[in-house]
Order: structure tokens, then sequence, then C-alpha cells
């Protein structure tokens, strides 16, 4: 039994329900299928597990030359990883970039050293005894896997197996200061690895297919129910009722950046929490997050009681002094109710559920315990909350060993609990889950039942008192248990919780007026641990706050504050979703349906259902309600016939289709009845239809990338050319507008030249757009020239909305700045409406309109030389109606830019602005103001280039006869500009 315990226990963390310990986060794609057939053995299941990957890594040098020396791990980190065939364009850029940055050298900084890796497959797999073990070493060993051996194996151990191979590879290359080799010989070496992968991976194939000939079984069988069918096992493992996949390949998403809140006044240490509550307090004059309780706090980790607020506008955190207060605890909810904060319940040791409320007066700042009448409640913690109107609503939770499933409410008015009946839908029990409220409705989303995690949104009419499970177009959130929900505006979002995967580094938004799914993909730069963290919002800004794990070994991991723009994410929300429209599957648009019978009634079912071809036999079959009724998928067909009103409203009384039931039991099979009939026997055994069910999207969705890679071989078919170029297809790509733009490197071969007119129009209608265009390189000329070609449709103006704002511009000519798009939402908040500002490198109006448009500044004097920018710039001020406050300035900005008119002056240029340091000084007023410096720094060159901006400027004011202070007051990280190198934004005050 207990190789059946370790194998459920594994299983479990292999479906999500704990954190993947991988670097990754998550399982290898090529690999999914064959791990998913070994563990559907009954004598194996796998521990760990690589498909194979090419990869550059930066390890430390050794220290010590001494033979005697115990060898220990290095560590280090991946510059590139790939579980696929390398790019050698990729690898190339990543090593020989275009443009190295400007960097000053830390002679404390050591150089680590670069070392390029081709791996192959390797499977851990623990075997239920010897014997299996040696059959499964045999079989990977005939597959070309001569390695594979057991590597723990005797009496009371375990017997565990490695699947691995010798046809590695692991080059130097050199250091972080200088690569040793040339272009030449790293094309070489990649091309060697890409020969590797493709030689591991028909190893790994001829494995798979070796498991299958040994009586191994293929688990998407399991999908099809036939006379041995076993629904409770159905039943038991009932997935999730969502259809999680990878994001698809498609349009670039970029990252929303997370802004770290500088705490001041306490230690910023009482806020590394998790299971604790938080609740906004959003008045006019006071702008406030409340916290209480959680585990963690300042010096020795525990459950705490304190009572804190943070101003998130300075990052004040102060202690509230309370005269009593609750308990210590974590695992509690806390809801406002004008202008009183309820906590109810939570966990004060393993031993104690708690079912107390108390109430916080934040304006008093006094805490008193409520004596509760009506209904008893049970002890609970890790529920949920939520008010409206007067009332708090909690829902589910834990109480020792049992997960609840009830629904009660307090009226603060009269301090009276009641209880909600259950009745119609309602939702399984749960906890670890959230709720949020909106207008009249709460909306509960995710859990953990004990069983599985879980990705179903409720939601729930306080009016009506009925639950009603939400169907949503857009690409469903993963399943989940331990986020964090919040409502803004006419949005529901959430954020973080556990599994952590790449999934959960979404803000997925949930917009309730087009009633769809959209997210954006978060640049996790520290690391955060979002996992029982708790999301406030203040203005436009979600306020994160703790959340983290025990990490056994590696001690706790908790997470700092941050801030996030909520304006700025809606935007770069709704620019993915139109980028992505074409991904939708058809079953998201027919809105697919189910029919539902009772299990007994299953297998007589699904013989209707197949014989009249009436099964969908691309979707799953699964159970509903704890495996009491079993819901098929079915076609269009059935569902169009199942609409007609005769054979729904038929009365079968006294028909020659009556006793349906008896006829076929006495032996008439379904093959034998007519189509008409067959309907009815559905009918009259209680069958049900559902339309537009979340769980039946296609199990494989035809991606944009397999559509155009569809189209493509067809005209190689046609043109007798090798289907090897399809290898050159793009994999990834962006939009400029309403135009696709693929990389440099695509369909560049000699072979696509003769058939390129054919391929760039199926390559247009496979993406659903009508101009199609080729990135070119940005020239390295003063001016920085696109050389984007268009390869369908007339011309390349464009027209881009960002954060309000429209930008034009002629693609062909002008390059677009993707990634400064949280820079460009800090400049439209700066507040400067009385300001005169002067944009040294204005562009298209990249920082000129956010000042204009959004920050009102009264003046603004926009510099730029090069002629199809200018054009582009002219063209947006009078579109963003602010050419009225506007001067642009042609020419060299060293020369014609003003003297002593600026109040505020913007240096936009990477990888330096330093030539135009001593213009900048000269721009700003006598009596100084601001400067926005950017550049390009390794990211342990902070420190050093916030030193040398603030000592050059301060040398230079000096030169100009200004006796400034020259101070740098903060540095913006704005991105990843390339490995170790950031993009950063140094605001200088000169006084």
């Amino acid at each position: 039994m207990e190789f059946e315990k370790r194998k459920a226990a594994t299983l479990a963390s292999i479906r999500s329900s704990v954190t993947d310990k991988s670097p990754k986060g998550f399982l290898d794609e090529p690999i999914l299928h064959l791990l998913e057939t070994i563990n559907h053995h009954p004598s194996y299941f796998t521990t760990s597990s690589c498909s194979g990957r090419i990869s550059i890594l930066s390890q430390p040098k050794p220290q010590s030359t001494n033979p005697s020396t115990k060898k220990k791990a290095r560590g280090g980190s991946w510059l590139y990883i790939t579980h696929d065939p390398a790019d050698p364009e990729s690898v190339l850029h990543l090593l020989f970039p275009p443009h190295p940055p400007t960097q000053i050298t830390d002679p404390l900084d050591q150089p680590s050293e670069l070392v390029f890796r081709f791996e192959p497959l390797i499977i851990a797999i623990e075997c239920k005894d010897v014997r299996s073990a040696q059959f499964l070493v045999a079989t990977a060993i005939s597959a070309g896997f001569r390695e594979s051996g057991i590597t723990c194996c005797g009496e009371g151990k375990r017997v565990i197996i490695a699947i691995r191979c010798s046809i590695r590879m692991e080059v130097p290359l050199g250091d972080t200061g200088k690569v040793m080799v040339s272009r030449e010989y790293v094309r070489f070496l990649v091309d060697v690895a890409n020969e590797k992968m493709v030689a591991n991976r028909k190893r790994t194939d001829g494995f798979g297919l070796a498991l299958l000939s040994n009586g191994f079984k293929n688990p998407d069988d399991a999908n099809d129910v036939d006379e041995d069918d076993n629904f409770e096992k159905l039943a038991g493992n009932d997935e999730s009722s969502i259809n999680n996949g990878d994001l698809l390949p498609g349009p670039h998403q970029d990252l929303m950046p997370l802004s770290t809140i500088s705490i001041t006044g306490e230690s910023v240490e009482k806020l590394h929490l998790w299971g604790h509550a938080a609740c906004t307090i959003d008045k006019t004059d006071r702008k406030e997050v409340i916290v209480f309780g959680g585990f963690g706090g300042f010096g020795r980790h525990a459950r705490r009681n304190e009572s804190m607020l943070l101003d998130p506008s300075c990052g004040t955190l102060k202690l509230v002094a309370v005269s009593e207060s609750p308990s210590p605890r974590l695992g509690h909810t806390a809801s406002m109710v004008g202008d009183c904060m309820f906590v109810i319940g939570g966990r004060a040791d393993p031993l104690n559920i708690l079912n107390d409320v108390w109430m916080l007066d934040i304006s008093t700042c006094e805490w008193s315990s409520q004596r509760c009448i009506g209904c008893e409640v049970p002890p609970r913690h890790r529920h949920a909350a939520a008010s409206i109107g007067s009332n708090v609503y909690i829902f589910g939770g834990l109480n020792q060993d049992k997960i609840l499933s009830s629904l009660h409410f307090l009226d603060t008015k009269n301090l009276q609990w009641k209880e909600i009946e259950q009745r119609g839908p309602w939702p399984c029990a749960r906890h670890s889950h959230d709720m949020v409220a909106y207008e009249s409705q709460l909306f509960m989303f995710g859990g953990y039942n004990g069983e599985k995690v879980l990705d179903d949104l409720y939601s729930f009419d306080v009016q009506s008192c009925s639950w009603k499970l939400e169907m949503v177009s857009g690409k469903w959130p993963q399943a989940r248990f331990s986020h964090s929900m919040f409502v803004y505006k006419h949005v529901i979002g959430i954020i973080g919780g556990c599994p952590v995967s790449r999934n959960c580094h979404d803000l997925v938004l949930l917009d309730l007026k087009h009633r769809l799914w959209r997210s954006v993909r978060l640049d996790f730069m520290n690391k955060e641990l979002l996992v029982r963290s708790t999301a406030s919002v203040i203005g436009d800004d979600l306020i994160v706050i703790g959340g983290g794990a025990a990490c056994y070994a590696f001690g706790t991991k908790f997470s700092e504050p941050v801030k996030i723009n909520l304006l700025q994410s809606l935007t770069m929300s709704e620019n993915d979703v139109e980028a992505s429209i074409e991904v939708k599957t058809e079953a998201s648009l027919s809105q697919p349906c189910v029919i539902q019978l009772e299990r007994k009634y299953a297998k007589l079912g699904k013989d209707i259902l197949k014989n009249f071809g009436w099964l969908d036999l691309e979707r799953k079959v699964y159970s509903h309600e704890k495996g009491l009724y079993i819901c098929f998928p079915v076609t269009e067909k059935l569902s169009a016939l199942f609409h007609e009103k005769q054979l729904l409203d038929k009365d079968l009384e006294g028909s020659e289709d009556n006793h349906l039931t008896s006829q076929l039991t006495k032996g008439l099979s379904p093959k034998e009845i007519s189509s008409s009939v067959a309907l009815n026997l559905l009918k009259e055994l209680g069958a049900r239809k559902f339309t537009n069910v979340a769980v039946e999207a296609k199990k494989v969705a035809k991606s944009p990338l397999q559509r155009m890679k569809e189209a493509v071989t067809s005209i190689l078919k046609q043109k007798g050319l090798p289907e090897e170029l399809l290898d050159e297809l793009p994999q990834k790509w962006e939009r400029l507008g309403d135009i696709v733009v693929l990389p440099v490197t695509s369909f560049k071969g000699p072979a696509w030249s003769s058939i390129s007119g054919e391929v760039w129009s199926a390559v247009a209608i496979s993406l659903s757009v009508n101009r199609l265009a080729r990135q070119g390189r940005v020239e390295a000329n003063g001016t920085r020239d696109s050389t984007l070609e268009i390869l369908v449709g007339d011309d390349g103006w464009v027209d881009h909305r960002e954060n309000g704002i429209l930008y034009s511009f002629n693609a062909t000519k002008c390059m677009f700045s993707w990634g400064n798009l949280s820079e460009k939402l800090r400049m439209g908040n700066v507040a400067c409406e009385n300001e005169v500002v002067v944009d040294l490198f204005a562009g298209i109006g990249y920082f000129t309109l956010p000042f204009l448009v959004r920050s009102k500044a009264k003046l603004v004097y926009a510099c730029e030389w090069n002629p199809h920018a200018i054009e582009a710039l002219r063209h947006n001020v009078e579109a963003n109606f602010v050419s009225d406050r506007c001067i642009i300035l042609e020419g060299d900005n060293r020369i014609n830019a003003p003297k002593g008119v600026a109040d505020r002056v913007c240096l936009g240029l990477i990888p330096t602005s330093e030539g135009s340091w001593v213009t900048a000084i000269q721009a700003l007023r006598p009596e100084g103001g601001i400067l926005h410096v950017h550049g390009n720094v390794k990211d342990s060159d902070v420190s050093s280039w916030s030193e040398h901006v603030s000592k050059s400027l301060g040398d230079i004011a000096r030169a100009e006869g200004r006796s400034w202070e020259v101070t740098v007051e903060h540095i913006e990280k704005v991105k990843w500009y390339a490995p170790r190198i950031r993009h950063l934004v140094a605001d200088v005050r000169c006084r």
C-alpha cells in the first residue's frame, strides 16, 4: 500500500494540487503523453522528468583548484533555454547584441562562465517491484536509452530507475565579460544541438511506441465509454471543469510591471505575512489599506494579531494602537460595512478553529467583540467573505478535516446570523477560494475541494438567493486556490494562487460588460509569490500585500508589498484580446452542447449516441454531481434535433414508440430502431441538454500557427518543394495596429522567393488579417529608421491606441517602442499642469503625448531630427487635440533645444542619452527642475550608474554656472533590455 500512497500523492502533485518543484514550474509539453502513459500503468509513476533541452548556462567560476576539495554545485542561471530545436538567430542576438550597452565595470563583479549545452531526455520512475523495474529498463535500452538503469534498490528501499542516454553536449563559450568563440562557431553548435534534439525525439517516440506494444494503455482511450467502463472511477477522477491549456503561440504579449512599495515608518517585515486579511479605506481625505492578523511578521514568524495601516501613496506603515484586539490568527476574513471592519473566524492553532466575530471602528480605531444571535455558524478558516449593504456573506471553509459548503450571512445591523437554504444549483464544498461583491451579486472562483483544484465561477444573486454557474467567453483562468480577487470598475480581477505556474503569473480580468475573460502577464522581477496574499483597490492601483509559502529546507518565502496600475492593465488586456481573437476555437463560437444522463443509463445512452453518429468524439465524456450523472458531448446535428418542439413535447402514450425501454431490454439493439425512436428513448431515459458549457471546449484548438502550417504545407506540395521548409515558419509575431509583423528571419530562404505571393496571402488568411509585414532590423543610424517590409496591404500607416492616447505612424519608416508602456503611463501620471516640459528625443510622441494628454502640461517643446518621426508627431498632436500646447523643433537638440525655460526635461534615448546631458542642464530654468534620464545598465551596476548620473550632471551644472544640488530621487526599472541588462530611468532633481 505504501507504493500506492506515494503514487497517489505524486500524481496529485503532477495534476497541479501543489507547486511543481522544477525551476520552470510545469511539465515539458513534448513528453506529456509519454508521462501519462507511464503513470497510467499500475506498477509505475514518474517522479521527475525533462524532455531534453538546449540551453546556455551562466555559472560562477570555480573558486578552488585544490583537487582534495569536495566539489559543490556552483549554481547559476539560464540565459537561454528551449525544449524544442533552437533558433540560431535568437542565440546569436543574445550572445552578440547589435548594440551592446555601455557598462560601468564594477571590480567586485566577477564574470560568470557561459556554457552551451544539449541534454537529452531523462525520466526518473518509481517502480512497484524489482521485476517491474527490470522490464522497463530493458524496454528503454531497446529504444536507444542505453544508459538507463536501476538507481535505488534494496530491502526496504524504494525501487527507482532512470531513463537516459549519453547524446549530451557541453561546450564553453567564454564568460559574461567576453564570448571567446565566433558567430559561425555558435551557429555550428546550434545546428549540432538541433540534430541531437531530433535524434532525442525519435528515441523518445520509439520508447513510447515500445510501451504501447508491451501492454501499456493509451490514456486517451479513457474518453470513450465502452462495456467495461468504470463510471465510479470516472467520477472519482472527475477532471477540472475547464480545459486549461498552455498559451497558444501567437502575438507577443507585453509584461505588466509590478512596482515595489517602499515602506517607511514601521519595518516592511511586518507586512511579510500570509493568511492575513485586508480592507480598503477609500474616503476623500483618507485612502489606506488596513491589515490584520496572518502568519509571519517581524522577528520570529508566528500568528499575529496586529492591526496596521498602509498609505500606498507614500508607503507609510503604522501600527494601530488598540486597547484590545482579536486573538492571533490566520485564514480569517475581513469585510468593510460603512466605517466598520468585521473579522470572522480563522485558525488560532491547529486544534482551535474560530467562529467569533470582531468589529474594528476605523474612525476610533477600537476593536470590539460582537455577540451574535441567530443560527449557529460552524467554526471555519480558509473561507471567503464579501459584503453587500449591511450584510456580510461567508461561504465554505475548513473546520478540522471537514470542508464546508454552507452559505451564511451576518446582518450587521442586528448582529444576526442566517443560513441560506440550499436549493437549485449549489457550489461544491471548498476552501481557499475567494469571493467578491459586485452590485447585488457575489462572484466566487476556484478553491480546493479535498480532491482537486477548482476553476469554476459561480455567481449568487442576493435578491433571489440563487447560485448560477457562470459561462464566460475568452481564455478560462487556470484552476487555483489561495488566490485573491478584487473589483475595479466593471471588472473582477483574479491574481496569484496555487499551483504556482506561469499561468498564475497572469492578472486575470473578467469584463462583466462584455462577459469576457481577459488577462495580462505580470513581470515577476523579484519572484513574488502571491499565495494567500491580499488585493486591495485604491483609485487606479491594485495594492497586493503579503503572500508566500514555507519552502522547507529553504526556509520561508514572503513577498514584498507591490502596486499594479489597473488602468494600464485594462489597456494591455484589451490590446491582447484584439490580438488573439483568431485563436478562439470553433467550439466557443458554435455553443457546443452535452446530453446528461443518470449514471445507470449511461451505457445505453452512449450506445444510442454512437450508433447514430451523435457522439462528438473530439470532446471528453465527464461526470457531474459527484458521479450521479454522465455528460456526453454531442454533435450540432443532435443539438438541432433536440430543439425541435414536436420531438421534445411528443406524448408517447398510445404511440407505436411506447414501451421502448422494455423492448430494448428484450434484446432490441440501437441498430434496429429509427432516429426518431432513439430521440424519444433518450427523452424517456431523462436526457437533458445543456449548451455553452465551459468544459466543452475542444481538446485541440486550431491555433493560428497550425492554420498557417496547413496552408503553407499545401502550397509546398503543389509546387513540389520539400516540407523541411516548414521549419522556417515563425513561431511568434507582433501586432502594430491592424498589421501582423513577422520576425525578420521569417521565410528568408531562397526557396521562398518563387512562391512568396501565394505564401503571403495564405499566411495573412491564416492569421485573419488584411495587412502582413516582416520586421527589418532597426537601422544603426542616428534616427534609428525602421526597415519594416509590407508583404500584404497597401501602406504601413497604422493607428495604435495606448493608455487612452492615439499613436499614428508609418511602420515602414518609424520604429515603435513596445516595452516603454509602463514608463509612458508613469509620465502621464506626473502632476505638471503648470509646467513647461522639454522632450529632447520626442520620436512620434512616446512621452510628449502623455505629458500633453494625460499630465496636462502647460507647454511641451518636442525635439526630433528624424523627418519620418516628425511627420507622425505633427499628425499625433493634431489627432489628440493638443497641438496648441506643443512646439515641435526639428533638428539636432544640441543646437535647437530651448534654454532656461523647462521645469522638466525628458531624455528618453537608450542605450544612453549622455550626449545630451549638457543640453538638458541648459534647458532647465535658473531655479532648477527635474530630469528623467534613460539608460541601459547592467543589473549589478544600478547603484554605480546612479552615482555616475548625479555626479556627472552636478559637474555639468557647475560648469554652466548653476550652484544646484543634484540628487537622484528615484530609479524606475522599466524593463529587461537583454539578459542582466535593465532599461532604467533616473528621476534627477536639480535645485
